[in-house]
């Protein structure tokens, strides 16, 4: 009885547990979830729903994307549809209206919302991925490309570009911010593209200077707020060269350029004295790679960029290295000055205080900086031997510049328009007004010691 009863039950087969049911009840589950968070978009088709998306602004799509994760599925969809491209991807760059500022910050408005909604909507993708992803959506767009556009001088889509990167990666961190960069270098091909115009003859590739000019400055550089990201971009552009190729392409980037078809002007820097237009850019980026933003550059490293700065593609002429330093603030201009007296180039040191003397006639600074810059750079020497010298040393420039420039008067009888004439003019004035300044110096202190 026990065997059979024993038998009889082990026949009896098993009910297997019912895990598939579970599995798929956990599955509806889910899709229901999903289909929850669409809200009532859920008994819309996909097509009502992207029809819907066309009666919304940027903006108003962008505040949608961050209902829920299934809603913003849908928008990315969307996004890569063409209806989706032909409604976001605006590409009016060159109306001729837009030089009315009214459509230019109108398609740059766009573009920046467009930049805030595709990064609500890749906000759960690794950054890598959303760099495709963004790629994939902005490569139609020729204006967009280094090479892109026909017109690249009266063509605002870089600036477009610019802004919409701006808006995608603000906030990430400084190493997501690296692998940005690198996206974008490979992308463009940007290294062999510079690896060509700094070691070429200058002005040999004029197109491509302008190029890498145009897209450095309107994508990387123009349209950050802080001074501290475009420290960033700017030491990533620069800093994989060696110094000479860094000074060649920072003059490419912030260098004169002229106004008929935007070339630089390589010999802008030679041929004359130059004014302050064509030197700010410069004088910009050497104060922002000198400030506390840039941890990456000692001062050190700035001051070898501004000699390497002031023979490309030659020597510039003294007036306009005076010119850029001054540009450039006090600190800078100390440093600079300081290195000269500390590594024994009293003779250089005189001849650019003499030219800072005559820039600051001529472009009317107060003569009392001049004076109280070479204050400060004599307490820099060591021993009152080296400081008499340096003294000794301005007074003999001062003559043999005026000398030369009266010499150049008289060979070319000059007229009162000659520039050789009107150089001579003020370096006279500068010289009798720094001298002045230095003798109510000496009184005041004459005074006060009594």
């Amino acid at each position: 009885m026990t065997s059979s009863a024993g038998s009889s039950c082990s026949s009896i087969p098993r009910q297997k547990p019912r895990r598939s049911s579970r599995r798929s009840c956990h599955d509806l589950g889910r899709e229901s979830q999903a289909l929850s968070a669409l809200g009532d978009f859920q008994t819309f088709p996909l097509e009502i729903f992207q029809m819907v998306l066309n009666y919304l602004s940027v903006k108003d799509i962008s505040m949608l994307s961050m209902v829920s994760k299934a809603i913003g599925s849908r928008l990315i969809n969307y996004i890569s549809t063409s209806s989706g491209t032909r409604r976001l991807l605006l590409q009016d760059f060159h109306s001729p209206q837009l030089p009315g500022r009214k459509e230019e910050t109108s398609i740059l408005e766009h573009y920046k919302s467009l930049g805030l909604l595709l990064k609500r909507c890749t906000l759960l993708l690794p950054t890598r991925e959303r760099l495709k992803y963004v790629h994939k959506v902005l490569s139609g767009v020729s204006c967009f490309k280094l090479n892109g556009c026909a017109s690249p001088l009266h063509c605002l889509g870089l600036q477009c570009y610019g802004v919409f990167l701006q808006m995608l990666i603000a906030g990430w961190d400084e190493l997501e911010r690296h692998r940005v960069f690198n996206f974008l270098w490979e992308l463009s091909n940007l290294a062999r593209k510079v690896q060509t115009v700094v070691s070429s003859k200058p002005g040999s590739a004029r197109k491509l200077e302008l190029r890498i000019r145009l897209f450095c400055r309107a994508v990387l550089l123009t349209p950050w707020s802080h001074r501290s990201d475009s420290a960033f971009w700017l030491t990533r552009i620069l800093k994989p060269w060696p110094m000479v190729n860094q000074a060649r392409l920072l003059y490419i980037i912030f260098g004169p350029m002229s106004s008929l078809d935007g070339h630089v002007v390589w010999q802008k820097m030679i041929e004359g004295p130059t004014d302050e237009t064509s030197l700010k850019g410069l004088a910009d980026a050497i104060k922002l790679l000198y400030g506390s933003e840039a941890r990456e550059w000692t001062a050190d490293d700035v001051i070898s960029l501004v000699d390497e700065l002031s023979v490309v593609p030659q020597e510039w002429l003294m007036e306009n290295s005076a010119r850029l330093l001054l540009l450039s603030g006090n600190s800078i201009c100390f440093t600079i000055m300081a290195s000269k007296a500390v590594n024994g180039r009293a003779v250089e040191l005189a001849r650019l205080m003499v030219f800072m003397v005559l820039v600051c006639e001529k472009d009317l600074y107060c003569m009392d900086w001049a004076v109280k810059m070479m204050q400060k750079v004599c307490n820099v020497f060591s021993t009152p031997w080296e400081r008499n010298n340096f003294l000794q040393c301005l007074e003999n420039t001062f003559a043999h510049i005026l000398m030369d420039m009266l010499q150049a008067v008289l060979a070319g009888k000059a007229g009162p328009e000659d520039g050789n004439f009107l150089n001579l003019f003020h370096l006279v004035n500068a010289h009798a007004n720094f001298h002045k300044e230095i003798l109510y110096m000496a009184m005041v202190n004459s005074s006060s010691t009594t």
